[in-house]
């Protein structure tokens, strides 16, 4: 007998318990970004790999190491979408968007090849959500008021604001020239990661999840001291635009980010309720993003939400959405009220909205049908039989209750409405 074939590791599915959830959480983001005015893109899952080694950074973790790339063929390298920022900006300039003010957002499946575990996966699901053309920092402080908005409608708790600022190209060189002296002086100190990162990416030393990296990055110089005049100005006016809100936050100088296209801003919502993913909503500023992929410089920012992680958050604090179930079950015995239930379904469907009912089928006698509908979690059980053909009425049983009712056909959605 042949072995049976599981999905790949890290590669989830998500089960029919569940995706009521999901289906919840995806309508609320859709409210909420649709009410700030932003509007949906779709783009493709698979790339090219230069869009994301040019946007990323070559010297990063996801393009060194957790990209699933491969040649086509006709010899092409090719990515699957390690994140959605990349392909968003690729799509605006390709689709002449790129130079009007725009506030897009998309949701899909991401790819990276990492260590499984929870929170984290091989394929994995993100909401994006980009705004291009608009200089900052009001068009920042929107984005971190409508992440606040959405916690709120989903009634999320447990999450906490730290944001930051990159500052200019020009000044976060200079400042990675004073990092990278610091960390020299305290060589012997770094782990194989930050000894790896030290000539390439010094910045990511910051973002250090060691425990034993803690009070070497504590002692760092801070970017916050080494930014630029314009980078300062407008970092200030977000936190006074923030206060002004009312939206509580953190200055967290260590945040900088795994991406190389983040500059000026930079934001996350984390939480201690996940383990060590504790990133639940990240983003910042990109305004070089545009010029690195060939096109003429634009201003930008955006966010991206991990929807596991974010599920996996409403959980743990007891905030999933009640989900409606099943309203009714329609049993039918006998070859009669099999061929009439179908059409008793149907004008339920027409004459209640959103009434969600199951017609059996496969046949069975009255118990085995009886028992589906109890499984079914339904909350009325409509009987129909023989007897119940001949006089056009319907069986109506509460399933909490036990209680039953005879109810004529066409008195049928009245009923089952009051």
């Amino acid at each position: 007998m042949a072995e049976s074939i599981r999905s790949v590791r890290g590669m989830n599915d998500i089960l029919p318990d569940v995706t009521p959830y999901w289906q919840s959480v995806e309508t609320t983001l859709n409210k909420v970004l649709s009410g700030y005015g932003y509007q949906e893109i779709r783009f493709p899952i698979v790339e090219k790999t230069t869009l994301f080694s040019r946007s990323i950074g070559e010297v990063t973790d996801i393009v060194e190491k957790e990209m699933y790339s491969f040649e086509d063929r006709n010899g092409d390298g090719l990515t699957l979408r390690p994140e959605g920022t990349a392909g968003c900006v690729r799509a605006a300039m390709q689709n002449g968007l790129i130079h009007q003010t725009q506030r897009l957002w998309y949701m899909g499946p991401m790819f990276r090849h990492e260590r499984p575990q929870k929170g984290r996966y091989r394929q994995f699901h993100q909401v994006g959500v980009e705004a291009y053309g608009f200089n900052g920092p009001d068009i920042d402080a929107e984005m971190i008021l409508m992440t606040a908005r959405l916690w709120k409608e989903l009634g999320l708790t447990g999450v906490t604001l730290q944001i930051n600022s990159l500052g200019s190209i020009a000044a976060r060189l200079a400042y990675r020239e004073v990092l990278i002296a610091y960390f020299e002086g305290h060589q012997d100190q770094l782990d194989e990661d930050s000894q790896r990162r030290l000539h390439t990416n010094p910045l990511r030393i910051l973002d250090s999840k060691n425990p034993e990296m803690q009070a070497l990055n504590e002692g760092a110089p801070k970017l916050l001291e080494h930014l630029d005049d314009e980078s300062q100005q407008e970092f200030t006016a977000l936190c006074e635009a923030l206060d002004q809100a009312g939206l509580s936050y953190q200055v967290n100088p260590r945040l900088v980010r795994g991406l190389d296209y983040y500059g000026k801003t930079v934001f996350e919502w984390v939480t201690d309720q996940l383990g060590s993913q504790g990133t639940v909503c990240a983003g910042g500023r990109y305004d070089g993003l545009v010029s690195q992929l060939g096109g003429k410089g634009a201003t930008a920012i955006g966010f991206a939400i991990g929807l596991e992680r974010l599920i996996s958050l409403l959980e743990a604090t007891n905030a999933l959405p009640e989900i409606r179930g099943v309203d009714a079950y329609i049993v039918a015995v006998g070859d009669a009220a099999a061929k009439q239930a179908p059409i008793l379904a149907e004008q339920l469907r027409d004459q209640i909205p959103d009434f969600k009912l199951i017609t059996h089928c496969g046949g069975g006698s009255f118990k085995s049908q009886f028992k589906q509908a109890d499984r079914s979690g339904a909350r009325w059980t409509l009987i129909l039989g023989e007897d119940e053909i001949s006089q056009q009425v319907i069986g109506v049983k509460t399933m909490a209750t036990g209680e039953q009712q005879t109810v004529a056909w066409d008195a049928l959605a009245n009923y089952l409405q009051s």
